[in-house]
């Protein structure tokens, strides 16, 4: 389970019993609750997710104990009217807004160049019971290593990603790590503001961290059960 700081790491460990242990790895910290997940707080944007991350998977894959998934989870900005401020969203696809080039016709995506890829989609079947347990709206979460803050911006994110739900850093990050370990990825965000102008007064981070944890308090049992090999996995 990967967040960008602490404050979203505490948040979903309160929805699993017991004092998370602290285990230092080679470039990252993990903390294990005794009964839940191993917990990350990777930092903020793309690149410490992906290096946090991609430290953590080697690890446990050299321990012989391979993780069968990977979480991005945190607070986020969420696109008015389809993700108010206190909902939940979970990626069908986890997409980079802002990767690639700008040209005299517009952006490009980094794919229309001839490289890499700007989106990633988690399994399906586990989006759907990750929605159904939490009641999140699943749809796309993009990734943004500059935060938007005009409303310009965010009708020009929405034009050329009209399923966005919502916005935040880490998600690509978190979830080229896990591919290029062959292990799948999902993406769950609490919205604490709306995408467009920074009014920092309007922000309920509280409330999106509270709302964090009663979501993974419900997901729990969703991630104890999935298998990648589950015939209905995909």
């Amino acid at each position: 389970m990967a967040t960008a700081v602490p404050a979203e790491r505490d948040a979903v460990a309160r929805a699993f019993p017991g004092t998370p242990a602290e285990v230092l790895l080679p470039g990252a910290l993990l903390h294990r609750s005794p009964d839940g997940p191993a917990l990350l707080a990777a930092g903020v944007g793309p690149a410490l997710a992906a290096a946090g991350v991609a430290a953590a998977l080697t690890a446990a894959a050299l321990d012989g104990a391979p993780f069968a998934l990977v979480v991005s989870a945190g607070i986020a900005g969420g696109f008015a009217p389809l993700a108010p401020v206190g909902s939940l969203v979970v990626a069908d696809e986890i997409t980079a807004a802002d990767l690639g080039a700008e040209t005299a016709d517009g952006f490009a995506p980094v794919t229309a160049l001839g490289f890499g890829t700007v989106t990633h989609r988690p399994p399906a079947a586990l989006v759907r019971r990750a929605a159904d347990a939490t009641g999140a709206r699943p749809g796309t979460v993009l990734t943004v290593s500059t935060v938007t803050g005009t409303a310009e911006r965010a009708a020009l994110l929405r034009a050329r990603h009209p399923r966005a739900l919502a916005e935040a850093m880490e998600g690509f990050g978190v979830a080229e790590a896990a591919a290029a370990h062959g292990v799948p990825v999902l993406e769950v965000r609490a919205v604490s503001n709306p995408v467009g102008p920074r009014d920092r007064a309007a922000w309920r981070i509280g409330d999106a961290l509270a709302a964090l944890t009663d979501a993974f308090g419900k997901l729990a049992p969703v991630l104890t059960s999935w298998r990648p090999d589950d015939p209905d996995a995909g």
